[in-house]
């Protein structure tokens, strides 16, 4: 992994929620939130919380005794989040998933959404999030599938790679698509000392309301934009119409929508 893959900064933390967020994020967050909602959690830590999407949801579903921590190691992305002003009680820490600042087995659910593939130790992160659980507690969190099983990405790093050709970015592929493997992932758990591990494949439906909001997203939304300004810092607006342009040509002018597919883990303490 890049040292830019973590780099979520400037603009990027509002471009990310903004269309990313209702793109590709929202439905998986509500899926982990009805999974802890369904095991009565009440004590609840989420590492790599981002903007906030999976904790919005949370707020959404579960009841109002219940208590939310959310954590991530990137300062301008949980400054974003706090900023929604849930009425939920949330408490908002910085927080990295290698290291929690937490006693053990002081939390009923560990989540965390789309932030495994950043960490550069998993077995370490997986560690973490067993020590602070209590015992049978889950360890609930989902990963991207292959970039292949999602069409909207694909074919933005397609085009914007095409701009490149000696030197693709290749972010997208490389991190968020990167940690597909689930016998992998099955052994990294198993390492960490999970002892019960079960994954699900979902498919959804990724909907846009303009074939331009994907392409803004993950060119400039994501630290590919990072990789584009990179190579020539020019060329960003180049690199996002490009991706229109590709996802006009596969998907239409209109409203368009698109497969994606993820694993979902849950992981028993």
């Amino acid at each position: 992994m890049a040292q830019t893959d973590r780099v979520f900064a400037g603009s990027i933390p509002a471009l990310y929620d903004r269309y990313l967020g209702p793109l590709i994020f929202e439905p998986y967050a509500a899926d982990l939130a009805e999974r802890v909602r369904d095991i009565g959690a009440f004590r609840i830590l989420e590492t790599a919380a981002g903007t906030g999407i999976v904790t919005r949801s949370l707020a959404r579903a579960l009841p109002g005794s219940a208590q939310i921590v959310a954590t991530d190691l990137n300062q301008p992305m949980l400054d974003h989040a706090a900023a929604h002003n849930s009425a939920f009680p949330i408490t908002w820490q910085r927080a990295d998933a290698l290291a929690l600042p937490f006693p053990d087995q002081s939390f009923d659910a560990v989540v965390c959404q789309f932030g495994a593939m950043f960490f550069p130790d998993k077995v370490a992160g997986y560690r973490e999030a067993l020590r602070v659980l209590r015992p049978g507690g889950r360890f609930l969190f989902n990963v991207w599938d292959r970039i292949a099983e999602n069409e909207f990405t694909d074919v933005v790093t397609t085009a914007v790679a095409a701009l490149f050709p000696d030197d693709p970015p290749s972010f997208l592929a490389r991190t968020p698509h990167g940690y597909h493997d689930t016998a992998a992932i099955r052994r990294e758990l198993a390492a960490a000392g999970f002892a019960t591990v079960a994954i699900e494949t979902i498919a959804q439906r990724s909907r846009a309301s303009s074939y331009r909001d994907p392409a803004i997203g993950f060119c400039q939304g994501t630290p590919m934009r990072s990789e584009i300004e990179a190579r020539d810092a020019t060329r960003l607006d180049e690199a996002t119409e490009a991706a229109a342009a590709a996802l006009a040509a596969r998907f239409g002018f209109g409203p368009i929508e698109g497969k994606i597919q993820a694993h979902v883990i849950t992981a028993s303490a």
